[in-house]
């Protein structure tokens, strides 16, 4: 053995020394707690490729239709036009029906001033059957002719609810404030109860309806994030997070834009929310990179 070797296994020996001394007193952890500590759940292993659709919540698009038959006599908005909940749109005409309301109104005069005289009538005819002056089918007389008084009353107002229930179906209003994505009609066009003529969305409610495979089901999260693209963007994305999961997969909805792909596929229906503020407009189809659970 040389004396180079001799330092060698010496001074490996006074490491193995220094390391048991340092280990006693706590400057190096022991083997068995070093391999006690469990190494970092990596909870994101990939992202989800999905496709889907730009579409409004539930009650924010809303297509408004004629409730009755008629003429249009006035277009009042055109497509990309701001309204307020109860604007008028657009108005069936209605001059016989405005007559025929003015009518239920005179008739219900009449018949209250019919019910006022017979209630005056029925009121001598019993003072003077209390004088014992009247017979008793006098009385018996008045008192139908109040009670037929009040019945033509009560029709007439009943005639003029439903006649100007019916005006009203002659204005077609905005059920809700938004912007006016489509219009159908125009004045003078003659429409059939339940056509529709516009379609009034609020754009500030938007979010994605997003498909993806089945076998990717149990990777999808609620609250994951999401990467947002769109073909007519090229070179940008937009935040967005799952907000919404059913409890069961169903046919491919989406027409996929890669025509090698099966259109005939099951599908995790996923309903996305926006992050951040967007120009993409309803009805944009957009690809989904949506971060996934590890499994």
């Amino acid at each position: 053995m040389t004396k180079r070797t001799t330092v060698g296994i010496g001074l490996v020996g006074l490491g193995l020394v220094a390391g048991t001394v340092l280990q006693a007193r706590g400057a190096l952890p022991p083997a068995s707690a070093a391999a006690a500590t469990p190494a970092p759940t990596v909870t994101l292993a990939h992202r989800i490729a999905a496709e889907g659709r730009v579409v409004a919540y539930p009650g924010a698009e809303v297509r408004v239709g004629a409730e009755r038959a008629g003429r249009l006599v006035r277009v009042l908005v055109s497509e990309g036009q701001a309204v307020r909940r109860g604007q008028l749109l657009a108005e069936i005409d209605s001059d016989e029906l405005r007559a025929t309301v003015d009518e239920d109104r005179a008739r219900i005069a009449e018949a209250e001033a019919e019910s006022r005289l017979a209630e005056a009538n029925l009121a001598r005819r019993q003072r003077l059957a209390e004088e014992r002056i009247v017979a008793a089918n006098d009385l018996d007389q008045a008192t139908r002719d109040v009670e037929t008084a009040r019945a033509r009353v009560a029709t007439a107002r009943a005639s003029l609810v439903r006649d100007e229930a019916l005006l009203a179906k002659s204005r077609i209003a905005a059920p809700i404030a938004g912007t006016v994505i489509a219009r159908a009609v125009d004045a003078g066009q003659m429409v059939a109860s339940g056509d529709r003529a516009f379609t009034v969305a609020d754009l500030d409610r938007i979010r994605i309806e997003g498909e993806a495979h089945e076998a990717d089901a149990g990777a999808v999260s609620l609250g994951a994030d999401v990467a947002i693209t769109a073909d007519g963007y090229p070179g940008r994305s937009w935040r967005g997070r799952v907000e919404e999961i059913p409890d069961s997969v169903t046919l491919r909805r989406i027409k996929p834009q890669d025509p090698s792909r099966p259109t005939d596929a099951r599908v995790l229906a996923v309903k996305v929310a926006f992050a951040e503020p967007t120009p993409l407009k309803l009805g944009t189809t957009v690809d989904l990179r949506i971060a996934a659970a590890g499994r």
